[in-house]
């Protein structure tokens, strides 16, 4: 090293380096590896299948980078490693260390959030690179390309090029399969849905509940338009009787501050972000952003699983309560307790690195996209903090012979934590105080709807990432590039955030579970993920455990490869006839949908877009057809199919009445009971119910 008092720091990303260099002083140097330096590679297995062992390579292009490193350091008086405090940041740290030679020194430093206080508390204390946790990383790097590079070029050749295996990648692609088979062989089975009213109009209705037998309320489902008859007949002809209205004052809690896959799933559903976009527009947040004159992180760490939060930040949580909202919303410290699967505790939960920047202050230094996100994180934060809201629940029952009625309502006394959140569906402040136990009434409505039991529900992203998380399946930087992997394979479509296997996705799965049944299930995952966090604790061998799991895997393999017959997919033709060739095209699928190619490919690469007709012509041209589409990032969206020489376009679906104010173009929106026409040209706007259109 040499002499003079220049000392180096070396982080991931150079967002990460320009916003750190600003913190410290001109004796300091920050130099960013932009991901890792050395890695396994990429043309061949890059393993040796005898002892399992790694075989690293410079990535390609790093090479002057890291000859950079090199002269840097060798002008430094102390190397600091400042990689990301994690399984993979350590990684990285370990063969940077290498390549300059300072292994075994006590270099090494992790922050959780890119602020200066944070960043200069890290340099008192450095430590040695921990080896537990580069071993479970290369375990885990090991694992991933054994499965991936046997199982892959099997399936090239036995099925098609191009297509992939992993070891999450997989069991979640047999997850999404499995709830596609239990939707087809659901038989829907009908029911019924009774209802009182005893007012003339409005929207307080009793749902019949239970039926009384021996003595006993029993839960009641009415199965045909039959008895639903016989049980409104009844009703009609006999008198209800108040026989309960209780009162119960109950407390809500608040929300534990946000992991990486609450933030995913919450994000995925409130904003309509997917998953790999969340941890984009995270990782923004977390490296800088430049507010006023600074560039600062507005968020901690953004891959982790703990909801823990350090005391600093919960003191400062709640002085701001007192101070925004006043005494009564803050009751105290509140922590909160890791109870998932194969939990680890690197990191605090996600949370604003200063809660004093509150979201409308940093909305003008913020893209709409990262305003939304840090506004979700902030309101988490400081609700978790918050105190418990309060409710009161009334619940009255009505019985007409055997047959109870029942409404509860929630009415909310103190919003506590909501103040903060916003206020959560489901409360209302009707009054049931006028059904008086003992009395008897005669109802002004009764309806009867029909009702079919539904299927399970596909998977959402938010919901994919919540079961393989409570399975114990991958860890949080997992979620996103699984769910990408499957997508870009083609092997399921996500349409109206639902995921849908595709038939070769459906086909891979079958030939992964045929044979490879004992890698491909969740439990045999859920234990690996089990064995690479004692790996990381220093409980495990790394290469005794990459032992065990190849002796399971190579005899799978084995029968695989003598077995398993070639199969022959064949492209649907369609009736469309290629243009530049005269071929008649085919049906391609990918990643957002199927399309039209020519099976001359690659000497005629003529494509083109299956039109989805919606029946309505062009209100801009008149001339084209509106056709369904989707978006880059998968939002369906209805277009003139004459574009680029017609470019209308609008999320919302048009349909084919006119504006009644201003003759313009209509569209129609769903939402979750009613339905909303708008006007593109104008104001005008009319909402309805739409079973009562």
């Amino acid at each position: 090293m040499g002499s003079d008092q220049l000392d180096l720091f070396i982080v991931e990303s150079p967002t990460k380096a320009r916003v750190i260099s600003k913190f410290l002083g001109k004796d300091k140097k920050v130099l960013a590896t932009k991901g890792h330096i050395k890695d396994l590679p990429r043309s061949r297995m890059g393993v040796d299948m005898e002892t399992l062992e790694p075989e690293y390579i410079t990535i390609r292009g790093k090479g002057p980078l890291i000859s950079d490193l090199k002269k840097a350091a060798a002008k430094s008086s102390n190397v600091y490693i400042a990689t990301d405090n994690d399984r993979e940041g350590e990684a990285i740290a370990w063969h940077v260390s290498k390549v300059l030679d300072v292994e075994g020194k006590k270099n090494r430093i992790v922050f959780n959030e890119i602020t200066k206080r944070s960043i200069l508390e890290s340099i008192k204390s450095p430590r040695e690179i921990d080896l537990d946790l580069v071993d479970s990383q290369q375990a885990r790097r090991v694992l991933d390309r054994v499965v991936g590079y046997s199982i892959s070029p099997l399936l090239w050749k036995k099925v098609k090029n191009k297509l992939s295996a992993g070891r999450v990648q997989s069991v979640a692609l047999m997850l999404i399969c499995k709830r596609e088979d239990e939707i087809n062989v659901f038989e829907p089975t009908e029911y019924w849905n009774l209802k009182a009213s005893f007012e003339k109009k409005g929207d307080l209705w009793f749902d019949l509940k239970q039926i009384m037998e021996n003595g006993k309320a029993k839960n009641l489902t009415v199965p045909n338009e039959e008895t639903a008859k016989k049980i409104e007949k009844y009703c009609s002809e006999n008198k209800y009787k108040v026989i309960e209205n209780s009162k119960n004052n109950r407390q809500k809690s608040p929300q534990s501050p946000y992991t990486t896959s609450l933030l995913q799933q919450d994000a995925n559903r409130r904003l309509n972000f997917k998953s790999g976009f969340t941890m984009q527009i995270a990782q923004k947040l977390y490296e800088g952003v430049k507010v006023g004159r600074e560039e600062i992180g507005l968020i901690t760490y953004m891959r982790t699983d703990s909801k823990r939060i350090a005391p600093e930040a919960i003191q400062a949580a709640g002085e701001f309560i007192v101070d925004r909202f006043g005494k009564e919303y803050y009751e105290g410290p509140k922590h909160y307790v890791n109870k998932g699967k194969n939990t680890q505790d690197a990191h605090e939960a996600i949370r604003p690195t200063d809660v004093m920047r509150t979201p409308s202050m940093m909305k003008k230094y913020l893209s709409d996209t990262e305003y939304k996100l840090y506004k979700l994180i902030w309101e988490r934060f400081v609700a978790s903090q918050m105190a418990k809201a309060k409710v009161i629940s009334t619940k009255v029952s009505l019985q007409n012979g055997d047959y109870i009625f029942r409404n509860v309502v929630n009415k909310l006394t103190f919003d506590g934590y909501m103040k903060a959140s916003g206020i959560e569906p489901g409360y209302t402040d009707i009054d049931l105080n006028m059904f008086k136990v003992g009395s008897l009434l005669s109802h002004e409505r009764f309806t009867k709807e029909q009702q079919f039991t539904k299927p399970p529900a596909r998977y959402t992203e938010a919901s994919l990432i919540k079961t393989l998380e409570s399975d114990g399946i991958g860890r949080p930087s997992t979620y996103a590039p699984t769910i990408s992997t499957l997508v870009n394979r083609t092997y399921v479509i996500i349409e109206n955030k639902s995921i849908k296997p595709t038939e070769l996705g459906e086909l891979v799965n079958k030939i992964l579970l045929e044979y490879f049944p004992s890698i491909i299930n969740v439990k045999f995952t859920a234990e690996l993920e089990v064995m690479l966090d004692k790996i990381a604790e220093g409980k495990e061998d790394w290469s005794k455990a990459l032992r065990e799991f190849y002796g399971i895997f190579e005899k799978d393999l084995k029968v695989a490869e003598e077995e398993m017959e070639k199969i022959e997919i064949k492209d649907e033709v369609s009736d469309v006839k290629c243009e530049l060739c005269g071929r008649m095209m085919v049906i391609k699928q990918g990643p957002y949908g199927k399309f039209l190619a020519c099976p001359g490919f690659p000497e005629c690469k003529n494509t083109k877009p299956i039109e989805d007709k919606i029946g309505i012509k062009c209100p801009k041209c008149g001339k084209g057809d509106i056709v369904k589409r989707k978006s880059k990032r998968g939002r369906v969206f209805y277009g003139c199919n004459r574009y680029p020489e017609c470019d209308f376009a609008s999320f919302d679906l048009p349909i084919e009445k006119k504006c009644p104010k201003c003759g313009g173009v209509l569209t129609e929106r769903k939402k979750a009971k009613t339905n909303l026409i708008k006007c593109l040209d104008c104001d005008y706007e009319e909402e309805y119910e739409r079973n009562k259109k």
